[in-house]
């Protein structure tokens, strides 16, 4: 098994997407990338912490590679807004990898290249490669929230749309 780590805005949008695809054991909802130490939800709220809202997924390189959860991350948020994904603005929406070994950093930061490269953004990419510090997990209920909460107002608005994108274009990923 192996680590990835990414920040793509709401960690409940992020999670949603990842436990779907075919090679994912596991997916946590939590904090990373700044200097509070076991931040709250309260805490990361404010801005002020420096962490961001990320997932940490557990996945079997023998089922999914890295390169296609980079490619699932590219394709389900928006990599080309500073602290921002829709409605939610602050640094803990940024987007940003957290890489757990040299052969991930050089696979994201290739990937990112190659995205540019290709054009596939109107604007330039301003996800962050960086390496993974330590990650807290958030609190229980954040954990697998869309599956708990899918006739909540913001997961009908924003995360469903995330998955119906991801189940049209991704069917081979897909568990």
């Amino acid at each position: 098994m192996e680590v990835a780590t990414f920040a793509g805005g709401c960690f409940w949008c992020t999670e949603a997407v990842f436990l779907e695809i075919k090679g994912v054991e596991k997916v946590v909802s939590g904090y990373i990338g700044g200097k509070t130490k076991n931040p709250t939800y309260k805490d990361i709220c404010t801005g002020e912490t420096g962490h961001a809202e990320a997932i940490q997924i557990t996945f079997n390189p023998n089922e999914v590679a890295y390169e296609d959860l980079l490619e699932v991350f590219f394709a389900t948020h928006d990599p080309t807004t500073l602290n921002r994904q829709g409605a939610d603005v602050g640094t803990q929406y940024r987007s940003e990898i957290f890489y757990h070994s040299e052969a991930q950093k050089a696979k994201a930061e290739n990937y990112i290249q190659l995205l540019e490269k290709e054009k596939l953004y109107d604007k330039k990419i301003v996800t962050k490669v960086s390496s993974a510090s330590v990650f807290y997990n958030a609190e229980e209920y954040h954990q697998n929230y869309y599956n708990q909460n899918s006739s909540q107002g913001y997961c009908q608005m924003v995360i469903a749309p995330k998955l119906e994108k991801l189940r049209k274009y991704y069917k081979s990923k897909l568990k």
